[in-house]
């Protein structure tokens, strides 16, 4: 009784951190948008690397946090390459030819890569209904991207695809090597492996003259290095390390819906009834699966 108990209370918790970590996540896209309409798509990531790893290495050493084991390390690597520099690079660049609100429709797909490499790398086991309605609010999304084609660029959805996948193995394996290393020391060792990296390149990439650069890209640029690149991860893999890979990895099916609502209103963009239909019919999906797995 007492155990199970247990856990149901860190199942909640899991849902409560991984629910933070979604809406810290849903204002990436727009902010992104923000600075890449000003700067290189390289330096937008360089630097929100850079900024986050260095507040990520000053609390590792605050901390005293010991070094992750030899084994640990090729894990890091993967975080590294997938959510601290594949990811942002690749919504960057396609964030030069797509509209933020285009490109959040994408996350929708999120929790389908994430629970498949959660599987392939975390050895969960969701049962079949998961992966139906997984499948069906993932067919939701490619069919919308591909009857927007068209009128929109095939360049920037390939990106964006290309980036939720490696996203999904970043967050799969975070959260794998959370539940030994810790949520919020995964995302800083992952951060300061970067440095050597992403510091040269934000120097390279450093727009000329920086005084041309409007507070609005800036202010994204920010709010990226901090609440996406590091505040976020906090919640986001401790939440996914209590409750399960792949459930609590449904909940990114609501990030779309927190996206749109801020793409509209700090960048004026238009949201379609389209991407209002694809929104709301991922979000039932999530819904059908938790209750038909109770």
């Amino acid at each position: 009784m007492i155990a199970n108990q247990l856990s149901k209370d860190q199942t909640v918790s899991g849902w409560i951190n991984g629910f933070i970590g979604v809406v810290l996540f849903s204002g990436s896209l727009p902010a992104t948008k923000l600075a890449v309409m000003e700067m290189e798509p390289v330096f937008v990531t360089a630097a929100r690397a850079a900024i986050a790893g260095i507040l990520a290495l000053s609390v590792l050493l605050l901390f005293r946090e010991k070094k992750p084991e030899k084994d640990q390390i090729l894990s890091l690597i993967i975080v590294s390459i997938g959510c601290v520099v594949g990811f942002p690079l690749l919504s960057s660049l396609a964030l030069q030819y797509i509209t933020s609100a285009h490109s959040i429709v994408f996350l929708g797909l999120l929790p389908l890569t994430t629970a498949i490499f959660g599987v392939i790398r975390g050895g969960e086991r969701p049962q079949p209904i998961f992966w139906l309605f997984s499948g069906i609010g993932s067919l939701l999304v490619i069919g919308y991207a591909v009857a927007q084609g068209i009128s929109a660029s095939p360049i920037g959805d390939i990106l964006m695809l290309i980036g939720v996948v490696v996203c999904g193995l970043g967050y799969a394996e975070g959260a794998k090597l959370s539940k030994t290393l810790g949520g919020w020391q995964v995302i800083s060792w992952a951060l300061v492996l970067s440095l050597p990296f992403m510091i040269p390149l934000l120097y390279a990439y450093l727009p000329k003259p920086v005084a041309d650069i409007h507070i609005e890209a800036w202010a994204g640029l920010a709010y990226i290095s901090l609440f996406s690149m590091f505040i976020g991860f906090i919640f986001w893999y401790r939440g996914l390390a209590q409750g399960g890979i792949a459930m609590v990895g449904q909940l990114q099916l609501l990030q779309p819906f927190f996206g749109l609502a801020l793409a509209a209103y700090f960048l004026n963009e238009q949201i379609s009834i389209e991407m209002i239909g694809v929104t709301l019919g991922v979000i039932l999906c999530v819904a059908a699966t938790k209750r038909l797995q109770k």
